[in-house]
């Protein structure tokens, strides 16, 4: 009794897997278009995602204006930069970013037209001296004395 009923749960499980690849063989050639066709849209979407970014890298390094002021103010005491770029005023300092002991520096963006600035030590001690000109999109240095 065993035997047949091993037998019998033998081709049950046969015949439905011979239906299975028989019904899987048929749709492989659509399936295999329909891959063809989404494989070439994902790659033209990727290509077109590489480039976006590297316009805007290149845009935003262009715009790019550096003021550089090269003096050692001690410590605890910070550099300000005041002027007539977008930004900065002549009424109220913004702090420059300390980059060494005597190395400190501004990054602004959206610089059109060349500039006047000026250095204060704590925004308070105005530099000896004129106005300091800055050229957009560059880095500009200043070796200012107090």
């Amino acid at each position: 009794m065993k035997k047949a009923t091993k037998t019998a749960a033998k081709k049950a499980v046969a015949k439905p897997a011979a239906k299975k690849v028989a019904k899987k063989g048929a749709p492989k050639t659509v399936a295999k278009k329909a891959v063809k066709t989404v494989a070439k849209k994902v790659a033209v979407k990727k290509t077109v995602a590489k480039k976006t970014p590297a316009k805007k890298a290149i845009s935003s390094k262009a715009s790019k204006t550096v003021v550089v002021a090269n003096f050692d103010v001690g410590f605890g005491n910070m550099l300000y930069l005041r002027g007539d770029a977008p930004g900065l005023s002549w009424k109220k300092g913004v702090p420059m970013d300390c980059e060494s002991a005597n190395s400190w520096s501004i990054t602004m963006s959206g610089v059109k037209d060349t500039f006047e600035y000026k250095v204060l030590i704590n925004d308070i001690h105005w530099a000896i001296g004129g106005n300091n000109l800055a050229k957009p999109g560059v880095t500009n240095s200043s070796d200012s004395s107090f």
